[in-house]
């Protein structure tokens, strides 16, 4: 599940496809509706807002406006009610990580569009999310790229991993 803190533009197709399946999911599980995923890290954000569902409506109905902007048919009656929210703060450390993960996507699955957004140092946010400055979130459980890596952390894991046997 990777609920995108980037504004779904950026998306390719399956990358938006793929964000509102999972939103909706993320909302079934906000919703009490479903028990899988309850504990997954990406759901703490909206957990921790004043009013979980209704931000989690706010995102979905930028995801589906982002598809009707495409000319896609994504069914709006399946966003829960709508209401004005507080917006959830995002760090640069994770809209940066969010950024560098989705242009590997892109570069693998969507080179064309890849092509088009390379170049680009600072997204926009999800409407929903207000950018302030920071690290990755405690949340995140994706791998920051090696570049973006400083030598203290790629010293400490390097000390932590374990040799290969001998003889293999």
């Amino acid at each position: 599940m990777r609920l995108w803190s980037i504004h779904p533009k950026y998306l390719d197709v399956k990358g938006l496809v793929a964000l509102w399946r999972e939103t909706l999911l993320a909302q079934a599980v906000l919703a009490g509706q479903t028990r899988g995923y309850r504990n997954h890290p990406q759901l703490d954000r909206f957990k921790a807002h004043s009013a979980p569902l209704p931000a989690m409506s706010s995102y979905l109905t930028e995801i589906h406006g982002e598809a009707v902007t495409r000319g896609y048919s994504f069914d709006q009656t399946k966003i829960g009610p709508v209401k004005p929210v507080s917006t959830i703060e995002v760090t640069t450390g994770q809209r940066d990580l969010e950024w560098q993960h989705l242009l590997a996507k892109l570069e693998v699955r969507s080179p064309d569009l890849f092509q088009t957004w390379r170049r680009m140092k600072t997204p926009e946010c999800h409407p929903l999310f207000t950018l302030i400055p920071g690290p990755v979130a405690d949340w995140e459980r994706a791998e920051e790229p090696k570049s973006k890596r400083s030598a203290s952390v790629r010293t400490a894991a390097s000390s932590t991993r374990k040799k290969p046997a001998s003889g293999s």
